[in-house]
């Protein structure tokens, strides 16, 4: 596992901000971070980064204590903290410069140049930060976090301030870079987590309330799934509420079905089934999954 947390706990006087979470994230896993402000997701990140020490629990990066090995976990780690912090009296290539001098990178003029690249400083790169607009000094916080081409990535809210054609090329970065790469990000855009993510753990209140595939998590978030059927002639809606698992039919039209259930690959199977029985020809055969802002809604109020 790239990064291991377990039984981790984070309080700030009177308040649990983080209550004894676990969870694993695994090479090549880009792994979405949600949860409502003040939920614990910036306090669980800088735990993992060894930014601020934990009050209980352990952590693991690349297979190593964050606790007392801060600093070889730091060269493991890349992260972009949700407050960016630049030097704005500096030029791009002179940051990026510096940040290698702190990793010893060799050949650090060619990486430096290879990461402007890569995340798209190339027509802003000869600026001073303090004159980039406020998506650019993302990128310049995302490049420093790649210079010394880590293992693991922290990126906290890395799409902030990025307008839509920027969003789109940084969600591609992250994708590429995702293939060799782990990758934990936080974002409130759903629709960003959607894109990039396969799995999504949401935290809530300091607890963990969600950790599953995307799809699973669409699914399953209300405890009920849906499937739509469309039948060629007119059905006995009495035939579909026999149905093992079928919690309620709608007829949205004359031969169209709206069915809830309790598993909408297994009730497909029973249309099918009833199809063959009852010589009815079935148009088409589609389960609905909810969004994840709706699945994000459920679990968190």
């Amino acid at each position: 596992m790239s990064i291991t947390v377990k039984n981790l706990s984070k309080q700030y006087g009177s308040q649990k901000a983080v209550d004894g979470i676990s969870f694993t994230v695994d090479k090549a896993e880009i792994v979405g971070f949600l949860g409502p402000n003040g939920a614990g997701k910036s306090t669980t990140m800088k735990m993992i980064t060894g930014y601020l020490e934990s009050d209980a629990g352990n952590i693991e990066v690349c297979g190593i204590p964050v606790k007392d090995n801060s600093i070889e976990t730091n060269k493991k780690i890349g992260y972009l903290p949700e407050a960016n912090p630049l030097y704005p009296e500096m030029y791009v290539r002179e940051y990026l410069q510096f940040i290698a001098n702190v990793h010893q990178i060799k050949n650090s003029k060619q990486v430096i140049e290879d990461v402007i690249k890569t995340v798209g400083l190339t027509p802003e790169s000869n600026k001073k930060i303090g004159q980039l607009s406020k998506g650019y000094k993302q990128r310049v916080g995302l490049a420093a976090a790649l210079v010394h081409d880590p293992e693991v990535l922290i990126l906290d809210e890395p799409t902030s301030g990025l307008d839509p054609n920027q969003i789109v090329e940084i969600r591609e970065v992250i994708k590429k870079l995702g293939k060799n790469k782990t990758v934990l990000f936080s974002s409130h855009i759903m629709q960003e987590v959607e894109a990039i993510c396969d799995r999504v753990i949401i935290i809530s209140k300091g607890n963990i309330v969600a950790d599953d595939k995307l799809q699973n998590l669409q699914r399953t978030s209300s405890g009920s799934q849906y499937v739509t059927v469309e039948f060629k002639n007119k059905v006995d809606i009495d035939l579909l509420k026999k149905l093992a698992g079928v919690i309620e039919v709608k007829n949205v039209q004359s031969s169209v079905f709206n069915i809830q259930c309790s598993n909408a690959e297994e009730l497909k199977k029973e249309l099918l089934k009833l199809s063959i029985e009852q010589n009815l020809d079935i148009v088409s055969l589609q389960s609905e999954t909810k969004n994840l802002e709706s699945v994000f809604k459920s679990l968190t109020t």
